[in-house]
């Protein structure tokens, strides 16, 4: 496995990270069995960031994660983790609180969740609108000083945020959606990162799987999947964008992979800086997943897709209008 320095003064990774959100909720029912067995087998094949977040099904992908990793050596692995989101107990999402005194407490129930001492890069899920930044990156930076953390994160911020962050404590990666269909961090975040040495982990490399060439206007229905409360999932967008993929198809076929693979290969191709996150739930997916590495996009194999997929291509917003509304990485640099 190819490995990738997470920033300048980050931890070296795998080339590809592990996803372990959709192991514990939102994308219908999982089987712990396998969930354990499909992080296994990314361990063996070499994969060592594997991400979570402390408010993935309340705690519980934490403690899945912690079971997964019985016995591995703990500096075989990257844990990242996502914390400040707020829930009710029907599973609402309530808000988000990155105060240091908060973030603190999240930090003692993640480690202990975890059962370990601690945690390799942490990260506020969102921007506190009513916390400034440089409050908690200085909150953040005590808790590196103290050993409890080693490396500070920030997920889904934009160029104004990520340079106050950044002004306070070293930031080593931004954690943000990037695939084929969403290339939103190019207007400037991308840019941004490059110049202050900051790396990026990039989610949603298969759009939660709309581009992985598995999903169909049937996917999803048999359980309870929050995507078919997103736009990009619904009606004639879903449409739109299954036609995408059936130009992803063709290219792929050309090349001689699946389309999931090219996709990822495409995000990995960005830079070196970039680390794509698999939200792969089963092994079988994992090992398509893993394929990616293998692919070598060749000038003409990326023009081809540049074409297929120009910026804003997707039909739908990637989050329904309440969570775009809180996502501080869509508005524009300087406002």
């Amino acid at each position: 496995m190819e490995q990738r320095k997470l920033g300048l003064t980050g931890p070296t990774v795998s080339a590809l990270g592990l996803g372990c959100m959709g192991m514990s909720e939102v994308y219908g029912p999982a089987d712990r069995g396998e969930s354990i067995a499909t992080v296994h087998a990314a361990l063996d094949a070499g994969i060592t960031l594997l991400d979570t977040g402390d408010f993935y099904a309340m705690g519980h992908n934490e403690m899945l994660v912690r079971e997964a990793l019985t016995n591995v050596p703990r500096d075989r692995v990257q844990i990242s983790v996502k914390f400040g989101a707020l829930r009710g107990p029907a599973g609402e999402f309530a808000g988000m609180d990155t105060r240091p005194a908060a973030t603190k407490n999240f930090l003692a129930y993640s480690l202990q969740r975890l059962g370990t001492d601690y945690i390799d890069v942490y990260r506020p899920a969102r921007l506190d609108p009513n916390v400034p930044i440089e409050e908690t990156i200085g909150g953040l930076a005590d808790l590196v000083k103290a050993g409890y953390i080693r490396h500070i994160g920030l997920s889904e911020v934009g160029s104004d945020t990520i340079r106050r962050a950044h002004a306070v404590h070293p930031i080593v990666d931004l954690q943000i959606e990037y695939s084929l269909i969403e290339r939103g961090i190019e207007r400037d975040i991308l840019k941004t990162c490059r110049e202050l040495g900051i790396g990026i982990t990039a989610y949603g490399v298969l759009a939660r799987g709309l581009i992985s060439g598995h999903w169909s206007k049937d996917s999803g229905k048999a359980g309870k999947d929050y995507r078919l409360m997103t736009p990009r999932f619904q009606g004639n967008n879903l449409d739109a964008n299954l036609a995408l993929v059936e130009r992803l198809r063709a290219i792929a076929a050309e090349i001689g992979a699946t389309p999931a693979q090219v996709a990822i290969a495409w995000v990995a191709a960005q830079g070196k800086e970039i680390v794509p996150l698999v939200g792969a739930r089963s092994r079988n997916r994992l090992t398509e997943a893993l394929g990616a590495t293998k692919v070598t996009l060749t000038p003409a194999h990326l023009a081809a897709l540049a074409q297929a997929f120009p910026p804003n291509v997707a039909s739908g917003t990637r989050y329904a209008a309440e969570q775009m509304a809180h996502l501080d990485s869509e508005k524009p640099a300087g406002a």
